[in-house]
């Protein structure tokens, strides 16, 4: 990770980590960068091209604004999205041939956090090496890039950037959705928890579109309701709907709707390590399941793995970040990956995660099976799993602390096959993440106690 971007972009508090500043500043370098011989563009009349998404927080109109200042400053044309998800900033940038794209969000974060994350032109996670010369530009001005002035020069005349509305792509984007949907879902009822955020408009659409009767909450954003008690991050809401309205399903989304978790009929939960499960497990009945491998991470459930061995489909583990499921999904040949806390990335119809598309894919596989989705997920048995964070001054140090490995260790090994504990860094924010797995979740509860009590008592948090 770098001094500003973490593994899921720039994120932080809003005029605090992350300001209207930094936000000009990006703009100012991704405007030039795309037309200079630094990205390796050789055509001295490439006009920037970059289009810009935003969540519904109060403060992404203040990063938006500032973003596109810079960006047109710079003479790049901005494509304005405005409210849309983070996957279809992805499929735009990729569909339509622009050099960058750009969402501005937070995704599951509190409203008063925010992100800016960018992609590539094939709608990809943008690379290390571009993103450690945009932190040298934001630090050192243009003489950090090795030019011989202070700052990057400005656009004149006719060479400034335009402002174009760009509401057509994400329109698009809800096309594509709609189009990969195989089947009407005329006889479902469903339900839609879009955490005030970005998907507040789009899930509707498409589910109606094909054919449901849709049962809304939590699309009446405001600015500062994003992700408050609602979406994925707080399922128990849509659980209770879904049984009080006697529903087949439901699907809750996060902030940017690149993650989703679903109800079943039954009001269970159904996370992303169950949605892993059947849509691998539809593929592999298909044919489709390349490699016969689902890719997952470090914090999949011990109940995933063993439903998928004894459905005879093959894993791999990766870090934590839905970017390097992704990147270990294209160097392998895999098609589909995630994580537990609802990134699915089906690699033949996307580059990121997707809620929306999630969404779709398994009420695709209730229709096809002619079976409930408790019954489709039923296969896999979650283990206990207990998750606390610390907030801490240094995660390197908790975590290579000679003390806190002995007692990592020595956890582990109490568990032996029955569970296992995890310490790991969170890729956005100051803080460590213990998590634990037994067989009961008082075990779970007393290692975790015990693995934060140590490092309070060692001096490494900030609690």
């Amino acid at each position: 990770m770098g001094k500003y971007f973490g593994t899921d972009g720039f994120r932080g508090e809003a005029n605090k980590t992350l300001t209207s500043d930094h936000a000009y500043r990006i703009g100012r370098f991704l405007g030039w960068y795309y037309s200079s011989p630094l990205s390796g563009c050789t055509d001295k009349n490439h006009k920037t091209r970059i289009v810009i998404g935003k969540d519904t927080r109060r403060s992404s109109y203040m990063f938006e604004y500032s973003i596109v200042a810079g960006l047109t400053a710079s003479g790049a044309d901005a494509y304005m999205l405005h409210v849309t998800t983070t996957p279809s900033v992805s499929f735009v940038t990729h569909r339509e041939d622009f050099d960058c794209g750009i969402m501005i969000s937070a995704s599951h974060n509190p409203f008063y956090d925010n992100g800016i994350k960018l992609v590539n032109s094939n709608g990809e996670k943008i690379d290390d090496q571009t993103i450690e010369i945009i932190e040298r530009y934001m630090d050192g001005g243009a003489r950090a890039l090795g030019l011989d002035m202070d700052e990057l020069p400005l656009a004149t005349g006719e060479n400034v950037g335009r402002i174009v509305d760009h509401a057509a792509g994400r329109n698009r984007y809800v096309g594509y959705l709609i189009s990969l949907a195989a089947h009407s879902y005329k006889d479902f009822r469903v339900g839609l928890d879009c955490a005030n955020g970005a998907s507040w408009m789009i899930a509707k659409a498409v589910f109606e579109a094909l054919g449901a009767k849709t049962y809304v909450i939590n699309a009446q954003p405001d600015g500062v309701n994003i992700n408050t008690n609602a979406g994925s991050t707080h399922i128990d809401v849509l659980r209770k709907f879904v049984v009080e309205q006697q529903l087949d399903v439901g699907f809750a989304f996060d902030g940017d709707a690149d993650r989703c978790i679903a109800v079943d009929e039954k009001g269970n939960e159904v996370n992303g390590d169950h949605i892993l499960y059947v849509l691998g497990l539809a593929m592999k009945q298909q044919g489709a399941l390349t490699n016969n491998t689902v890719v997952t991470t470090i914090m999949s459930n011990m109940g995933l793995y063993r439903a998928l061995s004894a459905a005879g489909m093959d894993y791999v583990q990766t870090t934590v970040g839905d970017r390097f499921v992704y990147e270990n999904m294209v160097e392998n040949g895999h098609c589909i990956g995630g994580e537990q806390s609802g990134h699915i990335i089906l690699k033949k119809y996307a580059t990121t995660g997707d809620g929306l598309l999630t969404a779709i894919m398994v009420m695709e596989q209730i229709v096809e099976s002619k079976l409930p989705l408790s019954k489709l997920a039923e296969a896999v048995v979650m283990y206990p799993q207990v998750c606390r964070s610390v907030r801490v001054a240094s995660k390197d140090a908790v975590i290579e602390h000679p003390e806190v490995r002995a007692r990592l260790e020595a956890s582990n090994a109490r568990l032996g096959a029955d569970g296992r504990m995890l310490l790991r860094k969170s890729g956005t924010e100051p803080v460590i993440r213990v998590m634990a797995e037994a067989k009961t979740e008082e075990m779970c509860e007393e290692l975790v106690a015990d693995m934060l009590s140590l490092i309070r008592s060692l001096g490494l948090s900030e609690e």
